[in-house]
């Protein structure tokens, strides 16, 4: 059965954070760093707690951008609320570990990019999905396949159910009716219900939530245009000429609604219909050309800066070196410049490597669902952690018992509210002060924010003595 969404414009199913991606080690401070345990082999082991990171944004940025860093072994411990976005996370992680060889980088950017963002999709991307899936079947079933194919993972923390339910999604995926999951027709019955009387006027209010509210809080680089696209259709990323007409089914989740007094399970699209996916990666760079701006507009996109973006964090994590963007000809054209592990180089220049990229001395553990309040109950887990992270959709799980999961002077970082349209200056305001009371529950005093350039955190260390 398929219904349409409820709820406020953040959804109940969070399908991308409200904040840009970080590099955590960046983000740990010094005094965490100096209590990190050594490893087996004798490496710096640094334990990274992520409760509802939802898109795998810091993994990713986290893990492509070590090598700029002393050589440390880092675990990161997953916890999420559903499987669908731990079926997500798996997805990024496979894509991004694409050999070469297999998948072009400026290929597998446009791709992450359309699978992240996108209710429509390329004919091409969705083949990709669809033939992925079938390997993910293996995964999600086969622990010894899993070890072979994606050895930087590890599902062996997960229930037995929720490797069923795992393994449940990726056959939808693997289902090649776009019957299946209409989602033109439920972005539309969602935005409907969302905006009520307001649904003739929705350009409007989409040019208020972005002028007053997220231009307001520092994402002036988004432009009406494509913000007014992805409100109106869900289409956030159109990357290359061709037809988006295809569903993203990884953006299909279940739920139970009532129906004459039951409870019928329901699938259909519950996420964010307000924010929109450009704030991981399209309102903060490293390159600053592309921040300028003329006559105080800016001149690239949120959807350019994404793609830059993603494409040196995908080279980075190929080539162990930072990307050089493109740069002008004497002519005037846009010539790319060979950097180590650039797909556009011939073969022999390249850093071609057979099977799935190593990312080094990484290891992704997926944690079971909601499990953030029984870690302390696990041996393994007491004094663990030197960085925790929580999103602002699983504030509830910063509970006291974090405490005794916390490595000395742990950093604890929440993202804010600062870019939920829905929600008015006295709510965020609110958020803030019950997280900053939540955090002080734990052990954990303010410590600023991280160093990015918008306020969409705050950072806590934990006291001596908690």
């Amino acid at each position: 059965m398929t219904a349409a969404g409820t709820g406020t414009g953040f959804g109940t199913t969070t399908w991308w954070g409200f904040s840009p991606a970080l590099d955590l080690q960046k983000e740990c401070l010094e005094a965490s760093l100096d209590h990190v345990c050594q490893s087996e082999e004798g490496l710096s082991e640094l334990n990274i707690l992520l409760v509802g990171s939802v898109d795998g944004r810091h993994v990713l940025k986290t893990m492509c951008q070590a090598h700029r860093w002393p050589q440390r072994k880092i675990n990161f411990y997953i916890v999420e609320n559903n499987p669908e976005v731990l079926a997500r996370q798996l997805l990024f992680l496979s894509l991004a570990l694409e050999p070469q060889e297999k998948m072009g980088l400026q290929e597998k950017s446009e791709t992450f990019l359309e699978l992240l963002g996108n209710s429509l999709m390329r004919s091409p991307t969705a083949t990709y999905l669809q033939e992925k899936s079938d390997i993910f079947i293996r995964l999600a079933t086969d622990p010894d396949f899993q070890q072979c194919y994606l050895p930087v993972l590890d599902m062996a923390g997960l229930k037995f159910k929720e490797r069923d339910q795992l393994e449940g999604i990726f056959r939808f995926w693997l289902h090649p009716d776009p019957q299946a999951f209409p989602i033109v027709r439920l972005w539309d019955l969602r935005v409907r219900q969302y905006l009520g009387t307001r649904y003739d006027t929705r350009n409007g209010v989409s040019d208020w939530d972005l002028n007053m509210k997220l231009h307001e809080q520092g994402a002036s680089v988004i432009n009406i245009r494509e913000y007014a696209r992805w409100r109106d259709t869900g289409v956030a990323f159109e990357l290359r000429e061709g037809i988006y007409d295809t569903p993203n089914k990884t953006l299909a989740s279940g739920r139970l609604l009532r129906l004459n007094g039951d409870r019928v399970p329901a699938r259909g699209y519950w996420g964010d219909i307000a924010t929109g996916p450009y704030i991981l990666f399209g309102i903060e760079t490293e390159e600053q050309s592309l921040l300028k701006t003329i006559n105080g507009v800016p001149s690239k996109s949120a959807q350019e800066i994404s793609l830059h973006n993603v494409t040196a964090m995908f080279h980075e994590l190929a080539a162990r070196a930072r990307y050089i963007p493109p740069g002008p000809d004497p002519e005037g054209d846009s010539v790319a410049t060979p950097v180590p592990g650039d797909a556009s180089q011939p073969q022999e220049q390249s850093q071609l490597v057979h099977g799935p990229i190593s990312p080094g001395d990484v290891q992704i553990h997926f944690l079971p669902l909601n499990s953030t309040p029984q870690l302390h109950c696990k041996n393994q887990y007491q004094r663990l952690f030197n960085l925790l992270y929580f999103s602002c959709s699983m504030i509830h799980d910063l509970t006291p018992e974090l405490q005794l999961v916390s490595a000395p002077s742990a950093t604890l970082i929440v993202e804010l509210t600062t870019f939920l349209p829905d929600l008015h200056k006295d709510q965020a305001n609110a958020f803030t002060s019950r997280a900053t009371a939540l955090a002080a529950g734990a052990g954990f005093q303010p410590h600023g924010v991280p160093s990015g350039q918008h306020p969409a955190w705050m950072c806590f260390q934990l006291q001596e003595g908690a």
